[in-house]
Formats: structure tokens, sequence, C-alpha cells
């Protein structure tokens, strides 16, 4: 018995091919095997296509198929992962009607800012666990307001996991977690948040049925079926957001259980069963994959926009021709601490850690007769690790205390050097799997279908690869160096927008 993962990424569509009964791959690939193109209409702006998307996924899954490592008549289930917050809308004929507005968009800043302000930061914070921010509700805002022909004739709105589902199954749905990425779900109430959608003027129309993470979101269409050599029939049985999905193929399912990603942008998410906020927003709460109205899971998520996006810009400057490992390797030549090098790797998007701030991509303390290519990839890596803290620290203030972070082995935890880096800047161990955005969709459709009884029993059979621990508190005046650059970069650009 076969499961099918999907994980549509900003930077390609992942698809694996799993034994329900090991619990293993069978069969992985990806596509495209370039980064997929950002469309940026104007600075600030970010927007990709879902149709190509979809057609990754389908390329993605004939290079599986191509493996002829299984029989794909035996798949039984279809998961989805997803990138977060993206916006994608569609007609009454489910055809799109304009290119998704993804998470690292930040164009939509003001018109969250302004809800927060005229909703109320009480009610905001006590019923969505979140100001309205930069995320989907606002980015929605956005087109009623500037592309009013548009928004006329939307039928749905949508997150890029729900659009994948739609073109498989023809069906339209959606989940409180997904509503809670979006801004759109009160948790007080357990619906749609009629505080936001009397605010920004949305009908209730607008949104699917809502349904459990795990559970039938349609069944796969007999064309589709045929074109993608699978079932007809099969269910779309699981759709998650790729955080609260990494967090599930990490088995971070109860309070207190953290996970940590750092791919294109850097992620720590915790479990809590509480309905807690932060005062500033800075870091996120949704609904996690297992949560219900009787049994409150919320994932508690900081972001950083560019952690691996950072690394990738930095390759093609530093480090033309070289692979990752190598880069990997070079930064290793450096010492700790970069030799006073300090880089704040912010450079993707409005940070919402930072007050939805863009604070961009800063270098400090270069030194012409000092610092080598060596140096220079040793501070990202160090930069990325000093984000992280700053992050955790926040979290901390909030009540999320880990004492071991779970993580996959892949993107920047593929560096021992920032995997140590990482551990001794924040002080705490870090666990690596061997886990897979798309292998946890795959296990998550088991689950919603039925074939494993629980999320417990369909990862039983993980196993940690290493434990680092941290070695050195040399780090810590090397955060505090980075931290008091950060502070001093957001006062200088508070005084300058003042000065306006």
């Amino acid at each position: 018995m076969l499961l099918l993962g999907i994980d549509i990424g900003t930077s390609s569509v992942k698809v694996s091919v799993v034994d329900a009964a090991s619990q293993k791959a069978l069969a992985s690939a990806q596509y495209p095997d370039s980064e997929s193109p950002i469309t940026v209409h104007q600075p600030g702006w970010a927007e990709q296509s879902p149709d190509m998307w979809w057609e990754q996924a389908q390329m993605a899954l004939q290079r599986c198929h191509a493996t002829q490592t299984y029989n794909p008549a035996d798949i039984k289930a279809i998961g989805i992962a997803y990138q977060m917050h993206g916006l994608v809308l569609v007609d009454k004929d489910q055809h799109l009607l304009r290119d998704s507005i993804i998470w690292c968009d930040s164009r939509a800043v003001e018109i969250g800012d302004k809800a927060f302000d005229e909703i109320g930061h009480e009610q905001c914070l006590s019923h969505l666990l979140n100001s309205p921010g930069n995320f989907t509700a606002a980015k929605l805002a956005w087109v009623k307001q500037n592309e009013p022909e548009i928004y006329s004739r939307i039928d749905k709105v949508m997150l890029p996991g729900d659009y994948i589902a739609m073109k498989l199954t023809g069906e339209v749905t959606t989940s409180a977690s997904a509503l809670s990425e979006g801004i759109f779900y009160d948790f007080q109430g357990n619906r749609l948040s009629d505080e936001v959608l009397n605010y920004f003027g949305f009908s209730t129309n607008l949104f699917p049925p809502i349904k459990p993470v795990f559970a039938p979101h349609g069944q796969l269409l007999q064309s589709v079926a045929e074109k993608l050599q699978l079932p007809a029939g099969i269910p779309v049985a699981y759709k998650a957001g790729d955080q609260p999905n990494n967090a599930l193929s990490l088995n971070v399912l109860k309070p207190g259980e953290v996970a940590a990603t750092a791919g294109t942008s850097g992620v720590i998410y915790g479990v809590s069963d509480e309905l807690a906020f932060d005062l500033q927003s800075r870091v996120n709460t949704f609904a996690h994959v297992n949560y219900t109205d009787e049994l409150k899971r919320l994932g508690v998520l900081l972001c950083i926009n560019g952690t691996g996006s950072l690394y990738r810009w930095a390759k093609s400057l530093f480090g033309a021709g070289l692979s990752y490992n190598e880069m990997n390797n070079l930064a290793a030549h450096a010492p700790l601490g970069s030799a006073g090098l300090r880089i704040l790797p912010f450079g993707n998007g409005a940070e919402r850690m930072l007050n939805n701030k863009l604070v961009g991509v800063h270098f400090h303390h270069i030194d012409l007769n000092l610092h080598t290519q060596s140096h220079m990839l040793r501070a990202v890596q160090e930069g990325i690790a000093c984000a992280f803290r700053y992050g955790l620290d926040i979290m901390r203030e909030n009540g999320m205390n880990p004492t071991v972070i779970r993580a996959g082995k892949a993107n920047l935890f593929l560096s021992d050097l920032f995997t140590q880096a990482f551990v001794n800047v924040t002080g705490v161990p870090v666990e690596l799997y061997r886990n897979d955005g798309s292998v946890g969709a795959a296990l998550g459709a088991g689950i919603g279908a039925g074939i494993f009884s629980t999320p417990e029993e369909a990862f039983a059979r993980m196993e940690c690869l290493q434990t680092i621990t941290p070695t050195t508190k040399d780090y810590e005046p090397v955060y505090q160096e980075w931290k008091d650059l950060l502070t001093a970069q957001l006062l200088s650009e508070q005084m300058f927008i003042g000065s306006l």
C-alpha cells in the first residue's frame, strides 16, 4: 500500500512515493532542477504562477514513475504540503484570475497594520492570535482595493495547496489550519472571523467548505488519473502548510515539542495547547495539523524570511562554481566569529519578528586586507544562526522554552558548521532526522485516509540520525555584538522614517 506526497515549495516541487508499511520513500523527485522564478513587478513584491506549480508537480511525479521502483496502481491516497500564506484566486469555472501573491510579498503591510489598529489590537490578538499583518487576508484586501475588476470575478479564495488539490479533484476545500494562516479564523468562535470579513468587506461565499486537515478533500478525477498514471478515485486526504507539515514529518505534535527548518526561509515551530499570542505579533500562532475544537493544538511560528535564500544569493556572488558542500567546507576554514565580519540576513521581504520592517541585508566591519571568501561564507551562516537566536528569545518571552529542537538533515542543516553554530548560539541541542516535506505529506495522507490509526503510528519507525549539543559559549559575545548592530539598524531606519 503506497502513499503519494506532493510538496509545493517556492524553489521547486518535490514528490515522494512512500510505502505505508515501512514508512520509507520508494522514490522521490523534484522539478525543476534550477530554482523556480519569482516575478517581482515592484520592489517588495513577489508572485508565482499556480499553473507553474501544477506543471512542476506533474513533471516531478513523472520522474518518480520513471524510477520504476513501485507500481503506481498501488497508490491509495495523496497528501499535499505547500508554501504558506499565498493568495490564489479562481472564478466560478475554476480558472485562475491572477498569479499568486506569495508569502514573501510585502505589498500589504500597511493594509494589515491599519486593520490591526482599526479592528483593535486586543480583539485581533485574542481572537485571531495574530495581527492581520502581511498575511493572506491583507493581500486579498490589496486586490480588492487595487484590482476591483479581478476581485469582482472571484468565486473562491484559496491557499497554494488548495489549488493543487482542486486540480487533482475538481473540489475546493479548506481547513481551520489554512484559514488561520491566512488570518481569517476566529479561535474563540471556531469559525471564520466576522470581524475580519466585515472590516475588509469579504463575503463568506468566497471561502470553501471547512474540513479537518486529516480528511478526504476530494477524489482524483478520472481524466487527471489517466494523465498522471494513478488510480482514479483515490482521495486527497491531507493538506497542510509547509511548516505545520514539517513539524508533522518530525512527529512534533504535542505541547512543548519544537521543530526547525532552514530552507528558503528559516522557521522555529513549537506546539502549544494555549490560545496565546505575542503582544507585538512578532511570532505567529496558527492551528496545527491536529487542531480540533475540542483538542487545542496550536503551532507557534517564528519566521526569518531570508535564510536559504541568502545562502543561495551568497553562492551566486561569493561561491560561483562551487557546490554548497564545497562552500560549507570553505566557510569552515575561517575562525569562529569570522574575524569580526557580521551580516544581518534580512533581505527577503518584511520580517514579522522585526515588526514587519523591511530591513535588508547588511554587512558590517569588512576589512579589505583581512576578510576572504571563507570569512564571507562563514559570516553568512553565523548571521543566520544569530537571527534564529534572536527569534528564539522572542519565543522564550512567550513561554516557549525548548530543551531540544528537531530538524531534518536538509538545506542549511546539511552544513556541520551551521548546525553547530545554531546549537552554540541558541544553547539548545538539535536532533537531526531524515525527514522530508513530501514524505511527511504522504504519511499525512495515510493518516487522513485511515491507513494509520493515529499520527504516532505513522511515525513509529522514525529514527534520530544525530544529536548535536552545545560545545562552546564563545558565540555569546558574537551574538551580542550582532544584536547591537541589528538594534542600531532598526533605530536608524525608524529615525529616517520619522524624518520624512
